[in-house]
């Protein structure tokens, strides 16, 4: 009996050794106040850029730099939000000039912007990517084109419907509306993209949505359709980012800056630890690749509130498309890219060099595949990420190391290793590029 009391007095003293073994780095953490006042001038500098980010060379206002400001070589395309009674007379004209090139007996085409990777454009100015001003014709009577025609005629048919009946619907929605001709929803996205740009408006002007994915925590205050929203009392799920963009506004935070998070785990770690409470922060997610809605809401964070916004995402190739996307865009909808993307986003991590720095074990570390290496090389070509050194020098670790990891291997350490330990160090060595 003894003997039995003796072995358990020993379990317990080494679960409890187990429990307080001393996390690596944390020794190296200063006390909370002297890192949130490291981070004064970061958020001294995000104020001052956001409120004239346009070089004193190109305006003496505070009027952000634009593309006519710029004398581009290249004539290029962007668009601008209409409202629903422009969208609708836009619809009308375009479908007026149809019908005399019909009755003319020229038969008919659309004139389509091109959206092709060869016709896009990276602005180092703007540090973001947009569109040359090239169309393709799309005609009926081609074989080739017929079923895209009428796609396109179908599409906009629809659209002019939202307009006379001021309701928004989702993509789904759109799709289902004739499966037999759209076969795909991908393929009536795509010409819903290709519309938007025929007209010159936002793809949100045509009251067209997708279903809600990315969520927000933290030290935010906003108004979403009159209903005030405190993101501090939205639980450990937090508060889903509208679709409407339109819907959202009178924006408040008290939050130091913003924290950009890649995956799903990793924000549900940061809520439940209330993260935002330790370092005022507001914390937002895609759950992956950037939707439409929550790059809208992340520029209307940055923009109104003046705060910097700090991306944490997987350390692999994958992980810095999903950061340049918020940042400078995505070539699908480029045409857009004034509206959808967040100027100067810095990357906390999980960055290549950090696997050692961490020292980060083997196990958790995952060998990167041909495919991998191969976005990775492709990474480097690209314009925006040679304007970033720092960049450019974590992207080619990488692709010589051949490893990659999530943030989730910080678990390894502990499942609180994240916000005890990892974003606290960051931030206190201000270890962003």
């Amino acid at each position: 009996m003894a003997e039995t009391s003796s072995k358990s007095k020993k379990r317990q003293r080494a679960g409890k050794d187990f429990l307080t073994t001393e996390l690596p780095f944390k020794n190296r953490l200063k006390p909370d106040s002297v890192i949130l006042q490291t981070l004064e001038p970061l958020v001294a500098s995000s104020s001052s850029s956001s409120s004239s980010s346009a070089p004193s060379s190109a305006s003496s206002s505070s009027k952000p730099l634009t593309l006519s400001d710029l004398s581009l070589s290249a004539t290029c395309r962007e668009v601008s939000d209409f409202s629903l009674s422009d969208v609708q007379s836009s619809i009308e004209s375009l479908v007026l000039s149809i019908t005399h090139s019909i009755l003319s007996g020229q038969g008919f085409s659309f004139n389509v912007p091109s959206r092709a990777a060869s016709n896009q454009l990276y602005v180092p100015e703007l540090d973001r990517i947009v569109l040359r001003d090239k169309n393709t014709l799309r005609p009926f009577a081609h074989i080739s084109s017929v079923r895209k025609s009428t796609i396109t005629a179908k599409i906009l048919s629809l659209i002019h419907q939202l307009c006379l009946k001021n309701i928004h619907v989702t993509k789904r929605d759109l799709f289902y509306t004739d499966v037999k001709l759209f076969q795909d929803q991908t393929q009536s996205d795509a010409v819903l993209d290709d519309v938007s740009c025929m007209l010159g408006c936002t793809r949100s002007s045509l009251n067209v949505i997708a279903a809600e994915k990315g969520v927000v925590v933290g030290r935010l205050v906003f108004s979403d359709n009159g209903d005030m929203i405190d993101c501090t009392k939205m639980g450990m799920g937090g508060k889903a980012i509208p679709p409407n963009i339109d819907r959202v506004g009178d924006m408040r935070s008290d939050a130091l800056f913003i924290l950009l998070v890649e995956k799903d785990a990793a924000y549900i770690r940061l809520a439940e630890d209330r993260f935002y409470n330790r370092f005022p922060c507001i914390i937002v997610t895609a759950k992956g690749q950037p939707d439409v809605a929550t790059r809208l809401f992340l520029r209307k964070m940055k923009m109104e509130l003046k705060l910097p916004v700090l991306a944490l995402v997987d350390s692999d190739p994958y992980g810095l498309k999903i950061l340049s996307v918020y940042g400078c865009g995505s070539k699908n909808m480029s045409y857009d890219s004034a509206n959808l993307t967040t100027p100067d986003i810095k990357w906390l991590g999980i960055r290549p060099s950090d696997l050692d720095k961490y020292k980060i074990p083997e196990q958790c570390r995952l060998p990167m595949t041909e495919q991998d290496i191969k976005t990775g090389k492709d990474l480097l070509e690209e314009d925006f990420v040679k304007k970033n050194p720092g960049w450019v020098e974590e992207l080619t670790l990488m692709v010589k190391t051949k490893q990659k990891a999530e943030i989730q291997a910080l678990s390894s350490f502990g499942f609180q290793y994240l916000s005890e330990v990892y974003l606290p160090l960051k931030l206190q060595q201000q270890d962003w590029l």
